[in-house]
């Protein structure tokens, strides 16, 4: 069982499905005993854009240290966003950006095209809403946007395992799935997983 979790909505409406689904896997996760902690990227304060990449720092907002903190005080990562063109919402790309930097999440090895997993001993769970059936974006798009968060970001850091929950699709369905969504991902908090 994870003791401590941090859950992350990704998704930039505070009045969104996924804030009903974050809020469904705090729930759980609270009635396990876990120690929960939970950042809503739509009321924190950042700039999402890296201005200068890694050339030159941009200092980071004070919403932005807290997170950093928050992310080292975490075993477990729980990102809970919808799928937009295929991608991850803007809001979370901009806020991995400005988190997960050199130094932080992964340290660059000299003379090496290595890098030091600098989260390792950390696992994850992607919570992701989608309009498209899950079959279809398992033949036609082969999972892409779940396998840059999962190999690309949280793996590269050395977040592993990385587990994924699709939710949808999401437009033109029913009050009684979303209840059902909404129970499954309470179970997933109850669970720790």
């Amino acid at each position: 069982m994870k003791s401590n979790i941090l859950v992350i909505n990704g998704h930039p409406d505070p009045q969104s499905y996924c804030s009903a689904l974050s809020e469904a896997y705090l729930e759980g996760a609270l009635a396990s005993n876990a120690q929960v902690r939970s950042i809503d990227l739509s009321k924190i304060e950042f700039d999402p854009n890296l201005k200068f990449g890694y050339r030159k720092r941009t200092e980071l907002e004070e919403d932005l240290i807290e997170a950093q903190k928050l992310i080292l005080w975490a075993d477990h990562l729980v990102f809970v966003y919808p799928t937009w063109w295929g991608a991850m919402p803007a809001i979370l790309k901009g806020f991995i950006d400005r988190v997960f930097l050199p130094g932080f999440a992964f340290k660059y090895r000299e003379h090496s095209s290595l890098v030091d997993k600098l989260l390792s001993g950390k696992s994850a769970h992607l919570i992701v809403t989608t309009d498209a059936p899950p079959w279809y974006n398992k033949l036609v798009y082969k999972n892409a946007e779940y396998n840059v968060m999962k190999r690309n970001i949280l793996k590269f850091c050395g977040v592993a395992p990385v587990r994924v929950t699709e939710i949808g699709p999401i437009r033109g369905s029913s009050e009684t799935l979303r209840a059902k969504w909404l129970a499954k991902v309470t179970q997933l908090g109850s669970k720790q997983s």
